[in-house]
């Protein structure tokens, strides 16, 4: 099968100044809620439904085309995983964010569409809070957390390249894998997708995981979203969306990778089912039973994980609001 050879992005200018905002779909291949969405928003802006006043917008509809071809989530590896531009490219995805990463740095806002595996209601992934650190330097979290509560979303999760430093930390003591798609989950980028990068490099961004992949709904979250974010920016000439006030923050604080094909789940788990100090939420090869530390929520499980990748998450409720 011949591999796609070009990355379709696609600019309305508008003729006032203000934000310039790009909207990604299909990061993943199987993730089509927010190719619908933006094709959805082009046709409104084509047949002149919609004008854009004043800004820039940028669409990419499907941002790993090998990926959206093969119809799963990664192409010759996951895209949203070490995410950064490098002279010595080794694969498709390396590629594509040879010629993304420039694109996102062209803007100055991101809204990520994406979906998830298992059941469970739409979420937002916010950034770091303001710090200086070293791992995610980052001065606007006050925009961000702005645009996230008027997505139109009620759960927010924090805490992702933080956690996703420990888990590195914890993969080079026992490193599980040997393709390279595998082994890039031991190196200290490995955590930076796209919305880190739009951070490192003076933006700010969402992710906004819209829905279960194929729930009927998830189209519709996605569009709703890019609308409010317009009208947010104000790019359309729409009233300001209402931001959320009923709004539950997650902190992810740990990262638990499957360590072998026969590791199990006790049951289907879905994202933000609760769980409680002492319950067995999966089990070893060996028999050895995981066990949940103290109550919390399980977060991202993949039951169909690579060994060596992540498993699922542990969450807990934040004070960030």
């Amino acid at each position: 099968m011949k591999q796609p050879s070009a990355l379709k992005s696609i600019t309305y200018h508008g003729l006032e100044t203000g934000p310039r905002l790009i909207v990604l779909g299909a990061v993943h291949g199987n993730e089509t809620c927010g190719t619908q969405a933006i094709h959805r928003m082009m046709q409104e802006l084509d047949a002149g439904q919609r004008e854009l006043a004043r800004g820039t917008l940028t669409f990419v509809p499907i941002t790993n085309p090998l990926a959206w071809q093969l119809e799963q989530r990664n192409g010759e590896r996951n895209l949203n995983r070490n995410f950064r531009l490098t002279d010595t490219p080794e694969d498709f995805e390396d590629r594509i964010a040879n010629r993304l990463g420039p694109l996102l740095q062209a803007h100055d806002v991101l809204l990520d569409l994406h979906s998830f595996h298992t059941g469970g209601e739409p979420f937002v992934m916010l950034g770091p809070r303001n710090n200086d650190s070293e791992l995610e330097y980052f001065q606007q979290a006050e925009a961000e957390q702005a645009l996230a509560r008027c997505l139109g979303v009620r759960r927010m999760v924090e805490g992702w390249l933080d956690t996703y430093a420990r888990g590195v930390a914890r993969r080079l003591r026992n490193p599980n894998a040997s393709l390279r798609a595998q082994m890039l989950s031991t190196d200290p980028g490995y955590g930076i997708g796209t919305t880190e990068f739009m951070r490192a490099h003076g933006g700010y961004a969402v992710t906004l995981e819209c829905g279960q992949h194929d729930d009927p709904n998830a189209p519709e979250v996605a569009y709703q979203a890019i609308i409010n974010t317009l009208a947010h920016l104000q790019l359309l000439d729409l009233p300001a969306p209402t931001p959320r006030q009923d709004v539950e923050v997650l902190q992810l604080v740990e990262v638990i990778d499957r360590d072998h094909p026969e590791d199990r789940f006790t049951r289907s788990w879905g994202s933000f089912d609760p769980v409680q100090a002492g319950d067995e939420i999966g089990h070893r090869h060996t028999g050895e039973p995981v066990v949940a530390p103290c109550d919390g929520f399980i977060v991202f499980p993949n039951p169909n994980a690579l060994p060596g990748n992540e498993w699922f998450y542990r969450a807990e409720l934040s004070d960030r609001f």
